[in-house]
């Protein structure tokens, strides 16, 4: 009898970690995301640094006060995600669909901006190493933006169709960790691209 309740019904898996297997498997995937980001960073010093290459190469300019705006709206919509998961948390719905709608708005502000600024920046990723390295990093950056908010509509999609609970959550938290994530790395390359 034991054996057939068995077979009709697996156990469930073992968990040896108190992380979420579905949390935990979105930490190991941004891990590997920061050895990526990591390899280009690499490139960037070595073409500045070591190749000595002006940065950035004259006579161009970097829009530091735009970018330095979408680094506003960017970490803006990570409280504005963080603001979604706690209403979840707490059953407010209402809470939870105008954190998504804000945090996907704010984004897409962000894209928007990016690509506004390639279009007239006045280099290409083709000009030299500066202009290579400087599309490769802000683009792998976009890239993983795009991606987020492709994450968010789904979120919100599901959020206005009432899919998610102060005990169902997992929806949010998932993404809203990848969000924290890309608004993270971009600080970073700010502050290496625009700033240093």
């Amino acid at each position: 009898m034991a054996a057939v309740d068995h077979a009709a019904h697996p156990p469930v898996a073992h968990q040896s970690s108190r992380v979420d297997a579905r949390t935990l498997g979105m930490f190991l995937f941004i891990a590997s995301e920061i050895m990526l980001f990591g390899s280009f960073f690499t490139i960037y010093f070595f073409v500045r640094v070591s190749a000595g290459t002006p940065w950035p190469t004259p006579p161009y300019q970097l829009p530091v006060f735009v970018a330095g705006m979408n680094t506003i709206i960017l970490v803006t919509s990570s409280f504005t995600m963080h603001w979604a998961l706690q209403s979840i948390k707490r059953g407010n719905r209402t809470g939870l669909q105008g954190g998504l709608v804000l945090t996907f708005l704010l984004g897409l502000t962000f894209l928007l901006t990016q690509i506004l600024e390639y279009s007239r920046i006045g280099f290409t990723p083709h000009t030299d190493a500066f202009g290579s390295v400087f599309f490769g990093l802000t683009g792998l950056h976009g890239a993983h933006v795009f991606v987020g908010l492709t994450l968010l509509a789904a979120a919100t999609v599901r959020a206005f169709r009432g899919h998610y609970s102060a005990e169902s959550h997992h929806g949010v938290e998932i993404p809203g960790i990848y969000w924290h994530f890309v608004d993270v790395m971009w600080i970073v390359v700010y502050t290496t691209v625009y700033i240093l």
